[in-house]
């Protein structure tokens, strides 16, 4: 697996939802007692789910330069228990030969995007940005329409695959690889997958294929933000330890979708229930320690 649309480091494309699966994905587990203290570790962390698709991952970090995870699964692993990941560096001189260097990478920060439904994001550097022709195969139009004005984004919607820039599907949609599909790998034009037909999802996806950035707040400027995710994990692991200790209900911060989703695995992880609150951009997730009546 070399690189994606979506990032060319293995903790961005660990942290995206849709591609997650292919490096084995992440889960909430709550360990016994005993195993958290042997391990130094809150109760519930996050683990890899399954096995990597892919045994070896290369970042192209540029035309010469390449970072290779030899094995994805033990990579993986090292980023999740917070440890350094030990990786091999592959350079090209100017003479055509080929330096090899091993590299100790620090624990990385696994951080989510803010929610995109409040304008948090720009082109990056200022760049203009293109119209592009976007073929929607199970996508709502409608719910695209959404998306892109969210995002103030050139999104045109095309009904013909011939001229279309590219094709956004479901992930149902392209393992049956029907004519569309077919199509339009046939002709080389790029599709983007989803696990779903969400705005939020299909904003996500918007957002990775122009490359927008989100914009720094003033207290990201002043050095004074915390990382998103982490913090939304940590509140969620609070909570859900209030619970156990006799609360009946905990509501924690509104978030984007994909860090709810976390949450709820955590909950469910600790055998208790969790449910979504409120509409977008304020939903939030709600801890109980029964199930809502």
């Amino acid at each position: 697996l070399i690189a994606t649309a979506h990032g060319n480091t293995l903790d961005n494309l660990l942290m995206n939802p849709t591609l997650s699966d292919l490096v084995g994905g992440i889960q909430a587990v709550t360990l016994s007692d005993e195993e958290a203290r042997r391990r130094g570790t809150q109760k519930t962390v996050l683990e890899r789910k399954a096995p990597p698709t892919f045994d070896v991952l290369i970042e192209q970090q540029s035309w010469h330069r390449l970072r290779i995870h030899h094995n994805v699964a033990e990579a993986v692993d090292a980023i999740l228990r917070g440890r350094t990941v030990a990786a091999e560096v592959r350079v090209r001189e100017e003479d055509g030969s080929v330096r090899v260097e091993r590299e100790e990478l620090p624990p990385p920060t696994l951080q989510e995007r803010p929610s995109r439904r409040e304008p948090r994001r720009r082109a990056a550097e200022g760049r203009p940005l293109a119209p592009l022709q976007v073929y929607p195969y199970g996508i709502g139009h409608n719910r695209l329409q959404q998306a892109a004005q969210n995002l103030h984004l050139p999104v045109v919607i095309t009904r013909q695959l011939k001229g279309a820039d590219l094709v956004l599907t479901l992930k149902n949609y392209y393992r049956k690889r029907r004519q569309p599909i077919s199509e339009a790998e046939e002709r080389g034009i790029p599709i983007y997958v989803l696990r779903s037909n969400t705005v939020s999802q299909i904003e996500e996806a918007l957002a990775d294929i122009y490359e927008l950035e989100p914009v720094q707040e003033q207290a990201e400027e002043e050095g004074e933000v915390e990382d998103v995710f982490a913090a939304a994990m940590r509140e969620a692991q609070e909570a859900i330890e209030r619970v156990l200790n006799g609360e009946r209900m905990v509501e924690l911060s509104p978030q984007a979708a994909y860090i709810r989703r976390r949450q709820h695995e955590m909950a469910r992880a600790a055998n208790l229930y969790s449910y979504s609150q409120g509409r977008e951009p304020h939903r939030r997730v709600r801890i109980y320690a029964n199930r809502r009546i």
